[in-house]
């Protein structure tokens, strides 16, 4: 097999193990064809958001497969190359994720990866991590591939960070690719992780590699054709390069600079020409390989080997499994033959994985899920009983008073029955279900923080207008509950908040846990950054997980909502009057055994109940609406009230309104409340004994 030779520029704080890297690529790998005057057809094959996804199951191809695709090219044109647009390793599935990610590395190095631009979960161990165990176990692999970022720099040196680039020679043709990772980072790993790098913005920084890789200074690296490696993508299949969105301005702003981008980020699958030129003078290809291996991106190349001139390029995206129907059933098959070797290693790599898991470490009573879309699929801004879950659990590991868990860091849930293929029964949670829901081994940080502060955090569970997801619920632990106002403008949304039962006040304070990802203000919550007294406990938030059900073996799923949403028809009501509460957030989304019925009670009394509709709202957290129209006692006490919003499930949360008298007991010069209750009495007195007669009225 013959490769492309490889040429890099070493960012100038690489280690010199990491230096010895792009040594070791460019001693073993060898030009692919001798000059000619005749077109050279290249063939470059993309994958993005691999995610260590080892084995085929349903659409993904797995790792065998990937590798017949590849091993298919090649053999059809010597003159291909492969490479990534970022995050290969980082929330993968069970197999790669216990064994560190270095079966997926392998075999990412035995598919002969050429270059892969860092993706943010190459870093969701932090920097330390990438640089002194991911590149340095590639070095030792002997046959290792480069991580690109042009727009990474080193905060001590305001030098590039790592390769930038690296050069593919085919005969007289070259290619450069250039890597860039989303300028999103800070909010997407841990920005304590990341402390030493400085997140540059992608545009400029590409454009300044791709114009000295023009510049015809052969010391500063040259190609003819330039692809931008971008760990970030479009968000939308129809109109991948819309304007304002961070990939369409991307698009808008290398036009000129490079012939194409190669995206990814964000799952979706994209093959056209852009309505801008390229360097070369043609369309802008942009392909983006979708997720997982489902899908291969491939772009044919067509260059003038006497000129170096690009003639022609196209995008296309290959799915590397089909579906079918055989007897009523949906089958999937291989589009590609699947590469023995690297289907021996993914073997060996599940049977150590099968090993390391199947222990079980607790058991449960029912399904913990996470929040659902109406179509099926994970949101990330409902309340669900396993973020609840997740949050108590790191709560009690660490013997504080809240705990807060970002949605995010739950990859799986935790299904009550056995899945296909499982040997454990039902309700058993083994080793392996347990780091799914949590693979990124973050720590658990406390911290102390004013009832203000975890106000400002809860506010902030409405991102930024920029951030890819409008809303992240948090999940909170037992004993902490709040209401909201959906309604209201940002920053007074939330409307009373308790700790088992008693309010809390802006000024008190409370102690803390949350993750390393979210203590560095990760997901833009940025005050959880700013917490006073904070200590990193050093307990992984897996092995917490594991500890708990070992001290307390079984779980039953949490039923309550710990956040109600509330808009209430006025602060204040007279007695004998009504306020209406439009409720939501009453109900769980994933399939949950859910109350039908809401009540509203003062003082234990019941003045208002409703049914509730469980219809799912998408992307923020109202499922379970409801409205009630709460009538006010007569003989009401005036002044600050709480309505308590109660369902069977275990839900009860207060809201409070404004008692006040009403215009007939005001009119009487009767007060309100137990000295009205005396004047009753004493009329009612008179009234016996013959003295008065009572005529009772109703508001």
């Amino acid at each position: 097999m013959t490769h492309p030779s490889v040429r890099s520029r070493p960012a100038a704080t690489r280690s010199a193990l990491a230096l010895g890297a792009v040594a070791i690529a460019g001693a073993t790998l060898l030009p692919a064809t001798s000059a000619s005057a005749a077109p050279v057809t290249i063939d470059v094959i993309a994958i993005t958001d691999y995610h260590g996804r080892l084995e085929t199951s349903n659409a993904v191809g797995g790792a065998a497969v990937l590798a017949g695709a590849v091993d298919s090219f090649r053999a059809d044109n010597p003159n291909t190359v492969f490479v990534s647009s970022g995050d290969n390793i980082g929330a993968s599935t069970f197999t790669s994720f216990i064994q560190d990610d270095e079966p997926t590395l392998d075999v990412l190095t035995d598919m002969d990866l050429f270059a892969s631009a860092i993706g943010n979960h190459e870093l969701d161990r932090g920097r330390e991590d990438l640089d002194g165990r991911v590149i340095p176990y590639l070095a030792a692999d002997g046959n290792p591939f480069p991580y690109l970022a042009a727009n990474l720099y080193d905060t001590t040196t305001d030098a590039p960070a790592y390769d930038e680039y690296a050069i593919a020679d085919f005969g007289g043709i070259s290619i450069g690719f250039i890597g860039a990772v989303t300028e999103d980072l800070p909010s997407l790993v841990s920005p304590a992780g990341i402390e030493t790098l400085d997140v540059r913005p992608i545009v400029p920084e590409v454009a300044r590699v791709a114009d000295q890789l023009s510049d015809g200074v052969d010391s500063n690296g040259e190609a003819d054709i330039t692809i931008a490696l971008i760990h970030e993508g479009a968000s939308s299949e129809s109109d991948p390069a819309a304007a304002g969105t961070p990939f369409g301005d991307i698009v808008a702003g290398l036009a000129g600079e490079v012939d194409a981008i190669s995206g990814g980020h964000t799952h979706v699958e994209v093959a056209t020409a852009a309505g801008v030129l390229g360097r070369n003078g043609l369309p802008l290809a942009i392909v983006q390989a979708g997720q997982y291996s489902e899908v291969i991106g491939h772009l044919s190349i067509v260059a003038d080997d006497a000129t170096g001139t690009l003639t022609s390029i196209t995008a296309e995206v290959l799915p590397l499994r089909t579906a079918t129907e055989v007897d009523g059933e949906t089958v999937w098959v291989d589009n590609y033959p699947a590469d023995a070797e690297v289907q021996a290693k993914v073997d060996a790599a599940v049977e150590l994985a099968a090993e390391l898991g199947a222990a079980p470490v607790g058991t449960i009573t029912g399904d913990l899920n996470r929040a659902r879309q109406s179509n099926g699929d994970e949101n990330r801004g409902g309340e669900s009983t396993l973020g609840n879950f997740v949050a108590e659990v790191q709560r009690w590991a660490t013997d504080t008073e809240i705990a807060f868990m970002n949605p995010g860091g739950l990859r799986e849930d935790l299904a009550f029955a056995a899945g296909e293929g499982e040997t454990n029964g039902e309700g058993v949670v083994t080793y392996q279900e347990a780091a799914e829901v949590q693979p990124f081994a973050n720590t658990l940080v406390t911290m102390d923080l004013t009832g203000a502060q975890i106000r400002q955090a809860l506010e902030q569970q409405w991102q930024p207008a920029d951030a890819s997801r409008p809303f992240l619920k948090l999940g909170v632990s037992e004993g902490f509950e709040y209401t909201y106002d959906p309604s209201a403008p940002a920053g007074s949304r939330i409307l009373d908040m308790f700790l088992d039962g008693a309010p809390i006040s802006d000024t008190a304070t409370h102690r803390v846990t949350v993750n390393s990802f979210l203590a560095s203000g990760g997901d833009n919550f940025g005050v959880f950054a700013e917490g006073g007294a904070r200590a990193d406990s050093g307990r992984v938030d897996l092995e917490t997980q594991v500890a708990y059900f070992d001290t307390f073996g079984t779980v039953t799923p949490p039923t309550d909502q710990r956040a109600v949403g509330v808009v209430l028809s006025s602060s204040t009501v007279e007695q004998g009057g009504t306020v209406t509460l439009d409720l939501s957030s009453l109900l769980f989304s994933a399939g949950e055994d859910n109350p039908e019925t809401v009540e509203v009670l003062l003082g234990g009394e019941l003045i208002g109940s409703s049914d509730i509709d469980p219809a799912i709202v998408d992307t923020t957290d109202e499922v379970g609406r409801a409205t009630v129209d709460a009538v006010i006692p007569e003989d009401a006490t005036a002044g600050t009230a709480a309505l308590t919003i109660r369902t069977d499930a275990g839900t009860a949360v207060d809201v409070f309104v404004t008692i006040e008298e009403s215009d007939e007991l005001a009119a009487t010069g009767i007060d309100a409340g137990p000295a009205a209750l005396l004047a009753l009495l004493a009329l009612l007195a008179l009234a016996a004994g013959g003295g008065l007669t009572l005529v009772r009225r109703r508001a």
